[in-house]
């Protein structure tokens, strides 16, 4: 999955808290279009078509300004196709994910001899990150915004990754370090997730009672393995459904390292097979 079509996805599960983010005004009504658009149907792979009361909200995701067609030429062909269709006012919003080259000029009007159409950019990198660590459907976008300090705005995203109800957390904590691997040392971004994780889990602290009488570094090891288990178990489930007591065992015999290379490849699962398929690769 790109990092464009993420943030999409987000906000077709989410689309009042994008919708009041970005309009700047608590939507209540949001309904979620059909983004294939009429006159030989194109299909918008990072776009949000969002119904509000009496208007459409064109959302556009980007992690860079280059495309074919270019940009603007592209937002003003959406803006038609959206209008003969539902006869509304559009507002269209560009939200970049990354800020471009030095000296690169992001545009945001389309305007050839008489024609000229406007639309609005969202620039990640200088929003104001609290809006973002404050609600749980937008926490994922909240490494891209605005800091001087990157590693300390992200050890605040993993505090309040842990602080969410337990049946949020993974899907949420799993789309935020995907996005944060725009900006961030991937090796990093496991650090401080699975330190965050580790210090939030009941079961970590428990056993690492015990390791303070068997040695910390073995409790610690020992707390680690058995919170990825139990984590890597409630993904697969959610995402899966219901997993036979074969694949239960063969996940619990799983190393450290195996546990956070199978949640890394969750997100391609759709079905008991695919986890199949990825146990054939330790063979």
């Amino acid at each position: 999955m790109s990092f464009d079509n993420l943030c999409k996805l987000l906000s077709e599960k989410h689309p009042e808290r994008f919708a009041s983010w970005v309009l700047g005004t608590e939507q209540t009504s949001v309904k979620v279009l059909k983004t294939e658009l009429s006159i030989e149907p194109i299909r918008a792979d990072y776009v949000t078509f969002l119904q509000l009361e009496g208007r459409i909200l064109h959302l556009e995701f980007q992690t860079k300004l280059e495309s074919t067609p270019p940009l603007p030429l592209r937002m003003l062909d959406y803006w038609v196709r959206l209008y003969r269709l539902y006869r509304l006012p559009i507002t269209q919003v560009v939200v970049l994910l990354l800020p471009p080259a030095p000296g690169t000029v992001i545009e945001t009007v389309f305007s050839v001899e008489t024609t000229r159409h406007e639309y609005r950019v969202i620039q990640m990198w200088s929003e104001n990150p609290e809006s973002f660590l404050n609600d749980p459907a937008l926490l994922p976008l909240a490494p891209l915004a605005a800091t001087t300090q990157p590693q300390g705005l992200l050890q605040q995203v993993v505090e309040k990754v842990n602080q969410l109800e337990l049946r949020q957390r993974p899907e949420i904590s799993a789309y935020t370090q995907i996005l944060a691997g725009l900006k961030y040392n991937q090796d990093l971004i496991r650090q401080l997730f699975r330190e965050g994780m580790m210090r939030e889990s009941v079961i970590y602290q428990e056993i690492l009672a015990e390791g303070e009488q068997r040695g910390e570094q073995r409790g610690e090891q020992r707390g680690r393995e058995a919170e990825g288990q139990l984590l890597i178990l409630r993904q697969l489930t959610r995402r899966v459904g219901e997993l036979p007591q074969e694949v239960r065992s063969q996940i619990e015999n799983l190393s450290l390292e195996q546990l956070e290379n199978l949640g890394e490849a969750l997100l391609d699962f759709q079905a008991i097979a695919d986890l199949e398929s990825w146990f054939t690769t330790l063979e």
